[in-house]
């Protein structure tokens, strides 16, 4: 009979399985990313092959049957079409290796700070265990729930909206052309408006300048992009010397800049907020303050796990398995200020 296990045990064990899962899954994503960068590559070729075809049909207009005219923009409307889908989904691809690629990173920073709690004596920490385990799941569980609602209510009605016009134009084109091209510059038009709202869903989701660049050109874009969609001043104020960050705490500064003015956007009813990045020889110091309504922070935070929400109850915990310390100060009627402090790793 085998010995029983403490939970901190099953939860060495659950990370590592884990991570081997994530690890396969990451490879299989690099499979489809070259798969699919070569079906671009072909498809770009054949769409540039069809255009420089038609524009010679075009300039002996008179020679030409209309079968083969017709024929040929049929060919090179589909082929635009699918060109266009598969490098929607290089993208997807691409933002999800890079989220696979922080949560195999963040997995091996778990797994190394388990073992070291494992060696340990466990009455040192009598309640490390449990709570620990609680919050890796809840985290996981509401990124994985917001993650769903995004998908739902972004890229998947997009898709379905311009299948729906493609079909249209596909029924048009032999009977009536004009009202067809009529529809098809229509469809042209959404198109470009999807692939702009798919650029700003990945942004949101995981946005590559997080890797390239660094936190501060990252939560500066977004800041400038979320100014367009406001109706309340937004101002970013960058102190100290730039640097690059520890990725984990990069991702989470960024994450926590987004619900913080998602905070913001949706609830405090303010006219001015103000995003403060501070560097320090310490650390990195992040504030975000509005002058709107304001909330009783206590009973806020009491009542957050019941209604399960991500907010300032995650940002909390992120904060505190991060090592640092988180500051919310708000008096209703008169604003808010969230301050978080991370210490160099």
């Amino acid at each position: 009979m085998s010995e029983p296990t403490s939970p901190l045990q099953d939860l060495l064990a659950y990370c590592r399985e884990e991570q081997e899962a994530a690890r396969r899954q990451l490879a299989e994503v690099q499979a489809l990313i070259r798969q699919t960068s070569a079906d671009v590559e072909r498809l770009a070729q054949r769409s540039l092959q069809l255009t420089n075809q038609i524009k010679q049909m075009e300039s002996r207009a008179g020679s030409t049957p209309p079968e083969e005219i017709i024929e040929s923009y049929q060919s090179a409307m589909d082929i635009q079409k699918r060109l266009w889908l598969m490098r929607g989904q290089l993208e997807k691809f691409q933002s999800l290796e890079a989220h696979l690629r922080r949560y195999v990173e963040a997995l091996d920073r778990i797994l190394s700070t388990l073992a070291a709690l494992e060696a340990e004596s466990a009455s040192a920490r009598p309640s490390v265990e449990p709570t620990l385990i609680v919050r890796l799941f809840e985290a996981q569980e509401q990124e994985r729930q917001r993650l769903v609602r995004q998908l739902h209510d972004g890229p998947a009605q997009a898709l379905t909206n311009l299948v729906l016009q493609a079909e249209i134009c596909e029924r048009l084109f032999q009977r009536d052309p004009e009202r067809a091209r009529a529809e098809l510059a229509a469809l042209k038009n959404t198109v470009a408006e999807t692939f702009q709202r798919m650029r700003e869903f990945l942004f949101d989701i995981r946005p590559m300048s997080l890797d390239d660049l660094g936190v501060v050109p990252t939560v500066r874009r977004y800041v400038e992009t979320l100014k367009e969609k406001v109706k309340f001043s937004l101002q970013l104020q960058i102190s100290g010397e730039e640097r690059r960050l520890a990725a984990h705490q990069e991702a989470a500064l960024f994450r926590i800049v987004q619900e913080l003015l998602t905070n913001v956007r949706l609830h405090a009813q303010a006219s001015q907020a103000t995003v403060r990045l501070a560097f320090t020889p310490q650390g990195v110091r992040l504030e975000v303050e509005d002058n709107g309504v304001g909330f009783d922070v206590e009973e806020a935070m009491a009542q957050a796990p019941q209604r399960k929400t991500i907010g300032l109850t995650s940002i909390r915990q992120w904060v505190e398995m991060l090592g640092g310390q988180l500051s919310i100060t708000s008096t209703p009627g008169r604003g808010t200020r969230v301050a978080v402090f991370l210490p160099n790793p």
